[in-house]
């Protein structure tokens, strides 16, 4: 007779504590169902551009396979940083003020760590990134969800922010904008009150700018860590994933304040030591790439954005507010009168339809789903068809 190992008693208190992810039981079902078109991904759906594959390739022909210094090459973030002051207006010293990480969730991960002390609080978008209230809880921080509302479009109320900082516990505001899940780009002047407030209260602000080049309909971005006096205020991070199709790669960066940069490079000595070199070295060919290049997938985002919206609103049921940035719809679907999990269920069950229930992204996130237009338009297209066939058949 074989002893049985007790794995439940070995799992630390800490993961036993995260709750499981529905979507994660969704997506398991899905996988084992032919036929089942995907509106999940959080991923783009293009090659990366091959310039960057061929010089990947040529550098690790001659041998670019070992570790890096802890926080990256100095020539990566060099031009890094004429990246950040060209593109985002933000004006950095190469050296101190950059880091090189394992993908932009490293990023987030190591800034947390730096500032955020067991008991101390951090105030969260919700709906927002999944990954974001795991990372605070692990750190045993606090997180504070502030309600981020469709007829507010999406974007952070001031007032209900101040009504739940703490003056000596809470230490940083997520800002994610262009934002995964709503697709909200924040205006300037909402930016600028954001600022204000951070600066009042002495907070800094993490800004996860995954999605930067993802605006549409003459929108701009504008990174906050470019708006006057937020220069101490502001972490900002980036990703190559996104803009330039390399989410294999894992390569990301952040940047802001000397003593933060230097205390993320203290702790990645002890996590992942080095981003990946070929990766770093495949960062500097990709801001070598014609701005042709990431603006024709641009293009092609925004034309099924376009075809997604359009059949959204074709459709009886659903309240889609028009995402002008990332890559998703975030549809309110309180009129088909079933719950997140459940209409997503039921798209899956009845339209053979993957998509994301929106209490993936915080309790706020219920009764939304997060639709993603990563994936070709003929696939949208037959998707949404599918979608209107089913919801007929719901009593509303």
């Amino acid at each position: 007779m074989h002893n049985r190992c007790k794995v439940r008693s070995l799992i630390s208190e800490r993961e036993m504590g995260l709750p499981d992810s529905e979507f994660v039981k969704i997506m398991r079902i899905a996988t084992e169902n032919k036929g089942v078109i995907s509106l999940g991904p959080g991923e783009p759906d293009f090659d990366t551009p091959k310039n960057i594959v061929k010089f990947a390739q040529r550098k690790l022909a001659e041998g670019f396979t070992h570790y890096t210094s802890i926080g990256g090459m100095s020539e990566v973030k060099e031009s890094l940083s004429k990246k950040l002051k060209r593109k985002n207006k933000i004006h950095v010293d190469p050296g101190k003020q950059i880091i090189v990480t394992v993908g932009a969730k490293e990023s987030i991960f190591l800034c947390m760590m730096s500032l955020v002390d067991p008991g101390e609080s951090v105030i969260v978008p919700n709906p927002g990134y999944l990954a974001y209230i795991p990372i605070v809880e692990s750190l045993n921080g606090i997180p504070l969800s502030v309600q981020l509302r469709q007829d507010e479009n999406f974007e952070y109320d001031i007032d209900k922010v101040k009504g739940i900082v703490h003056p000596k516990k809470t230490r940083i505001l997520i800002l994610n904008s262009p934002s995964n899940p709503t697709g909200t780009v924040f205006s300037k002047k909402k930016l600028e009150e954001i600022a204000d407030f951070a600066i009042e209260h002495e907070l800094v602000i993490l800004s996860d700018e995954a999605y930067e080049d993802f605006v549409y309909d003459n929108t701009k971005h504008v990174s906050i860590g470019s708006l006057n006096g937020m220069e101490n205020h502001t972490v900002s991070i980036f990703t190559f994933s996104k803009s330039y199709a390399m989410p294999g790669f894992r390569i990301g960066y952040a940047t802001g304040p000397t003593d933060i940069i230097d205390a993320m490079t203290k702790l990645k000595l002890g996590t992942t030591l080095s981003a990946p070199t070929i990766s770093q070295l495949a960062s500097m060919e990709a801001l070598r790439t014609k701005n042709s290049v990431v603006q024709k997938m641009v293009d092609e985002y925004n034309r099924r954005r376009k075809l997604m919206i359009k059949r959204l609103k074709e459709i009886n049921g659903f309240n889609c507010l028009e995402p002008k940035g990332a890559f998703y719809a975030f549809p309110n679907i309180e009129n088909f009168k079933l719950n997140s999990v459940k209409f997503a269920q039921f798209l899956l069950d009845k339209a053979k339809v993957l998509v994301v229930p929106g209490t993936e992204f915080g309790v706020y996130g219920e009764g939304f789903i997060r639709l993603s237009y990563a994936t070709s338009y003929e696939k949208i297209e037959a998707a949404m068809n599918k979608i209107e066939y089913a919801t007929k058949k719901l009593n509303m």
